[in-house]
């Protein structure tokens, strides 16, 4: 209002209650209490700390809010009220509520304030952040629509992992997030106790398992088959290796596990034959023995017998199936038998008896020689004594 402008309504106003003297003084002491009301009025008004002087004409206070454009809603703080009168000289203070959303180590609440930064309202809530990790700054301004900030406050710890046992202080909300921070990484076998997505908690133990493998291999041998397989070419007691059996290799791998370095299962991995075994080839003799033929000896040819059956150290198989029959009765037809009797081999011959008929060339002992070194030595003697000195007669 300009200078003066109080005693120019100060006139006007005393000419009206002269114009309406007619009307009784009731009428004029109303119309001078709307005038009193009606005063301009200098006032001090501050939003949200910012002060700034204000004129008004209204009566109270909710007339200078409206003469500012403030809108007073829900939570905001008005000093003195709303309906409260104005008076020149008054200051009014207004406050607008924030609503301000906080999540503090994963628990959310929606909380109310009339601060104007981060900072301020944690203060003037009771929430000590001095430590703690905040989404957004300390000094970020609070609009009057409202805030979401996450804090995450210190927690104290204790991790066991790779032998050690570690206790720290740290600001995280996960055990995952702590296992970041404090640089322990985790191979893609070991384990984690809590889970890695488990809220932290003050006094929160955490254990790190190293789990490993480790393979061990072995082998072991395979047997070979024994294959037969019939040949003419042998008789029928007789048996010849071919080929040599060589045994296989298979090989077993066994994986062990390990956590922090400790055996704790193996279990069998793989077997397999990596090395074939050969087989061994025995040829049995499909052909037959011929019979043999037995002539009776002669007289006239017992010099010629004599020279034949005792001609230098080579064999003569004359009168075997004779011969055969007598080692039937004498050993049962084992022409290698050793009863340490005294007397050796299928036709049972003295050691002094069998040196003397040439045996020496042969073998040390009638048992130690082969069937046809053993007729022939027995030719010899045949040829000499004829069948005398075997107790069996063909």
């Amino acid at each position: 209002m300009a200078p003066g402008s109080f005693h120019v309504r100060s006139v006007l106003i005393s000419r009206n209650l002269k114009v309406l003297a007619a009307g009784g003084a009731a009428l004029v002491l109303t119309a001078g209490a709307v005038g009193a009301a009606q005063v301009d009025k200098a006032v001090n008004l501050s939003v949200d700390g910012t002060a700034s002087p204000a004129h008004v004409f209204g009566s109270t206070v909710g007339d200078l809010l409206a003469s500012k454009g403030i809108t007073v809603r829900e939570g905001d703080v008005v000093v003195p009220a709303v309906d409260a009168p104005l008076s020149d000289g008054d200051t009014v203070t207004v406050r607008y509520g924030r609503m301000l959303t906080m999540t503090v180590d994963g628990k959310t609440r929606e909380v109310s304030t009339t601060e104007t930064t981060v900072d301020g309202a944690l203060m003037a809530l009771g929430v000590r952040g001095e430590q703690s990790r905040l989404s957004v700054s300390r000094s970020q301004t609070i609009g009057r629509d409202g805030l979401a900030v996450s804090i995450v406050t210190p927690k104290q710890v204790s991790v066991v992992a790779d032998g050690t046992t570690t206790s720290r202080t740290i600001t995280a909300e996960t055990v995952g997030e702590a296992l970041g921070q404090l640089r322990i990484k985790l191979g893609s076998t070991d384990t984690l106790t809590p889970a890695a997505s488990t809220k932290l908690t003050n006094d929160t133990k955490i254990v790190v398992r190293r789990v490993t493998t480790k393979d061990a291999t072995s082998t072991s041998a395979v047997a070979y088959p024994v294959v037969h397989k019939k040949s003419a070419a042998l008789y029928t007691d007789q048996t010849k290796v071919a080929a040599k059996g060589v045994a296989g290799v298979r090989t077993v791998t066994v994986r062990s596990t390990l956590i922090d370095g400790k055996v704790t299962k193996t279990a069998q991995r793989s077997s397999a034959v990596t090395t074939a075994p050969v087989a061994k080839v025995v040829l049995v003799g499909t052909k037959k023995r011929p019979a043999p033929v037995v002539a009776a000896p002669k007289a006239s040819s017992s010099t010629t017998a004599t020279r034949t059956a005792t001609s230098g150290s080579g064999t003569s198989v004359a009168n075997a199936g004779m011969w055969d029959r007598i080692a039937s009765c004498e050993s049962g037809g084992n022409w290698s038998i050793n009863t340490c009797n005294g007397y050796y081999g299928g036709l049972q011959f003295a050691s002094s008896t069998w040196l003397a008929n040439g045996g020496g060339a042969f073998a040390a002992r009638a048992d130690l020689a082969s069937r046809a070194q053993q007729i022939t030595v027995a030719n010899r003697l045949y040829a000499k004594a004829g069948l005398g000195p075997w107790g069996c007669k063909p």
